[in-house]
């Protein structure tokens, strides 16, 4: 009876090990295959990204046009009321 016992545990064993080493398998397996699917994805998206793509618009830090001495008309005046001010305080 004992020799029965000890063949069946060890049947047992070796039954649970090779189980193991299935799961095992097949979880890597499916790893890998999520793997290649995210590299080919990421592929895929890169390549969407790069050839239809909207064209960027110009960053430029100001909108407005270079100042013209046209717009300077008001500058004279305004800079002899800025002296008249200064040199008024420092007297």
């Amino acid at each position: 009876m004992d020799i029965i016992k000890t063949i069946l545990a060890i049947i047992g064993v070796i039954a649970v090990v090779i189980i193991g080493f299935w799961l095992f398998g097949i979880i890597s397996a499916i790893l890998w295959l999520l793997l290649w699917v995210a590299v080919i994805a990421g592929i895929g998206y890169g390549g969407y990204k790069l050839f239809f793509e909207k064209e960027k618009p110009s960053r430029q830090l100001e909108d407005k046009t270079p100042i013209a001495i046209a717009d300077l008309q008001d500058t004279d005046r305004a800079l002899e009321e800025y002296r008249r001010k200064l040199l008024n305080e420092k007297k």
